[in-house]
């Protein structure tokens, strides 16, 4: 008991000490910033700047979550008929579609995918500021809003997603590439609710977050776990919300990361602590452009959730402690998720330097799912979890595989 309030008067004090540093910081420099234009605009404002054509579309979901989609639906340098089969990619912890447009159109997935004459939809779950609505509660002052792990996510917010896209286009499956936490969900949904693996015709995970027990990040492990500390002790809908845009981190790395050399320096080295060391690999445009999105809001359970999958040796639902675990599971342990129902194929690419989605839970994984194409590690040794959406060199380092399948499962491929 002791080291739970330690833990959460220490939090309470960093969060004060931020306020602070941020406060001073904005009546000192604030009028100098000179802000990297595109880190102040949305996804479809962005691609706009660059010359391709996006669409915002709304989806709600069974429990009443109100989604934001964006769909590219040719890219600017397609010159040939869009494929048949859409392309939906899903964003990692605390990210955005955002992410997969912020490194511009020479590396942007998004881009990459709707350049090669793909119908492209970048999605955005609950919780982040494209996803921050609901029906019937408000996020500003209902708690129970903020009430979901990634749990919610794979039953909800994927299938709600799916069957818009499906019914949109009129297309019978979708591609799905899903980073990080939505490699994990994607598994979550073919696990909890039957029918919606057979709606994909192959899933490419990117570094799939699902066991996590030989992370490296300490700065993420201590993140987590101070958020599983806290989050029981929670009442207040704001207070729910962790890491939100518009926050007081978010605000403060946005200002401080518009300088170039700050931005290659100190912004750069918060990115490494949080991951891994790629010299380079990230652009300073990039870095000044992605600090305006990023991070973008979830809920305290999730990244509870996180700070629990780093100690379980499966893969499982939220723990709620034994007593409301026999209520909501009917037994003390979480259910563990069924891997072997995910029968969409499966591509994994994944790189060695990740130091939080380790290359010992990804080969945990290859053997949990029962029908896995490949696993591909990227040539570059030290490409790491950043990479993946930020990365200058995501077309000759991740984008040819990912071609490789998109293409070989497409409309005129096999399903």
């Amino acid at each position: 008991m002791a080291k739970k309030t330690y833990w959460i008067f220490y939090i309470l004090f960093l969060n004060t000490t931020i306020q602070i540093v941020n406060g001073g910081f904005q009546k000192l420099f604030h009028k100098g910033i000179r802000y990297e234009r595109l880190s102040l605009l949305n996804f479809t404002e962005i691609s706009t700047e660059y010359g391709y054509k996006s669409e915002e579309h709304t989806v709600i979901t069974e429990d009443g979550y109100v989604l934001t989609l964006f769909r590219i639906p040719k890219g600017k340098n397609c010159h040939f008929t869009v494929q048949t089969t859409p392309v939906l990619i899903m964003h990692g912890l605390l990210l955005s579609s955002d992410s997969w447009i912020d490194s511009g159109p020479e590396a942007g997935l998004a881009y990459l995918i709707s350049d090669d004459c793909y119908d492209l939809w970048a999605g955005n779950v609950r919780g982040n500021y494209y996803s921050r609505n609901h029906t019937r509660m408000n996020p500003e002052v209902d708690s129970e809003f903020w009430k979901f792990s990634l749990n919610e996510v794979g039953v909800y917010d994927l299938p709600a997603i799916i069957d818009y896209i499906l019914e949109y286009t009129r297309s019978v499956k979708l591609n799905y590439i899903g980073y990080s936490q939505s490699g994990g969900s994607f598994i979550i949904m073919c696990s909890e609710r039957s029918g919606y693996c057979g709606k994909v015709s192959v899933a490419i995970l990117l570094h799939p977050a699902a066991k996590m027990t030989n992370v490296k990040s300490q700065a993420f492990r201590i993140i987590t776990k101070a958020c599983e500390i806290l989050e029981p002790n929670i009442q207040n809908a704001l207070e729910y919300e962790a890491l939100p845009r518009g926050g007081y981190i978010q605000k403060m790395m946005h200002d401080i990361c518009q300088n170039d050399f700050i931005a290659d320096t100190i912004c750069r080295s918060i990115l490494t602590m949080l991951d891994s060391y790629n010299p380079g690999s990230i652009s300073v445009s990039t870095i000044r452009a992605l600090t305006g999105h990023f991070p973008a809001g979830t809920s305290f359970r999730v990244m509870a959730w996180f700070s629990q999958v780093l100690n379980k040796e499966e893969f499982q639902n939220f723990d709620y402690g034994p007593v409301m675990n026999m209520k909501i599971y009917g037994r003390k342990q979480p259910t563990t998720y069924n891997c072997n129902a995910t029968t969409a194929p499966v591509v994994i690419i994944h790189g060695e330097n990740d130091n939080i989605v380790s290359k010992k839970d990804v080969e945990w994984l290859k053997g949990q799912l029962p029908n896995v194409l490949e696993v591909v590690y990227v040539k570059n040794p030290l490409w790491n979890h950043f990479d993946v959406p930020y990365s200058q060199h995501t077309r000759e380092m991740l984008y040819p595989k990912i071609g490789e399948y998109l293409f070989k499962y497409s409309g005129h491929g096999a399903e």
